[in-house]
């Protein structure tokens, strides 16, 4: 920035203080800068124009919002198929030998306390099945489970391979669900239209399927061009923000509630490596396993 543009008198050589003595010249009026003109004539941009970006940013803002809350959803489901298929059987061999330990020791001692802990324990391997378990792996909190989706429509069966699907899944189905969110619809059809096929990214990366995460990018590339939406008039983008912001209500709700739970909080033991978690949690299961056979060994002795 120079001296002038700065406001700052220029420092005058001797050459400038001879031209003082020199009668002035008239002075031409100046013509204003091409730039300047260009700036004068342009209008001020519209109060709806701003809005607009900022429904866009707010947009954008609860997709990227939506997208942590459901990959973290995801996890938090896997680990609790996972925790049950691979650790399930260590869980039921564990009541097993405390119901038998139980028992040895009351019949040794034939205490009534001892008589009553035995009952205690075999009724804990033995529950009568209440809802949760007669439904279990058959209903979720929207229904039918992906499980039995599968066995009632005839197809394969495919449960997660590990708890946190594979940088290469993940990175799929961001980009998906930036690019296809409902939330970008400008219409109803166009909204059903994203909701059936986010549908679909949802189920695949549950899975962690890559290969099928790669044929949902290639069909929604190959689907129809959507228009650019023309500009909204100030109360419809009002009532978008507010949409929004109520939206973002939900998902923090929900997302308190997947953090609080008993699957999250193990999850946010091991942020960095939840599969890991589960191999630690079924070498400690091993060992309470092995502590309790020994134990009832030298009870039956």
């Amino acid at each position: 920035m120079t001296h002038e543009a700065a406001g700052v008198p220029p420092t005058r050589n001797d050459d400038d203080r001879q031209d003082d003595d020199r009668p002035a010249e008239p002075q031409q009026p100046q013509q204003p800068a091409p730039e300047a003109a260009a700036s004068a004539g342009d209008a001020a941009p519209r109060p709806e124009a701003r809005l607009a970006k900022a429904v866009q940013a707010a947009e954008q803002a609860l997709i990227e919002f939506e997208i942590a809350v459901e990959t973290f959803r995801v996890e938090v489901e896997n680990f609790s198929r996972l925790h049950h298929q691979k650790l399930g059987p260590m869980y039921a061999r564990l009541d097993e030998l405390d119901a038998q330990i139980a028992e040895a020791r009351a019949a040794k001692t034939g205490d009534p306390e001892d008589l009553r802990k035995a009952k205690e324990a075999r009724d804990i391997v033995m529950p009568m099945p209440g809802v949760d378990e007669l439904f279990h792996d058959w209903m979720d909190g929207d229904g039918l489970s992906p499980e039995a989706s599968a066995m009632l429509t005839e197809q394969p069966v495919r449960p997660p391979k590990r708890v946190r699907p594979s940088e290469e899944a993940r990175k799929l189905y961001r980009e998906l669900a930036r690019k296809a969110h409902p939330d970008l619809a400008q219409d109803e059809p166009e909204r059903e239209r994203r909701d059936e096929f986010i549908t679909r990214v949802n189920a695949a990366y549950g899975r962690g399927d890559v290969e099928l995460l790669k044929e949902l990018a290639a069909e929604w590339a190959a689907g129809p061009a959507q228009p650019l939406a023309p500009l909204s008039e100030s109360e419809e983008l009002y009532a978008r923000l507010d949409w929004l912001s109520r939206r973002k209500e939900l998902l923090t709700v929900l997302a308190k509630e997947l953090e609080e739970g008993a699957i999250g909080s193990m999850l946010r033991m091991a942020p960095d490596d939840p599969d890991q978690l589960l191999e630690d949690i079924g070498e400690q299961l091993l060992g309470e396993v092995s502590r309790r056979e020994a134990e009832l060994a030298e009870l039956v002795q």
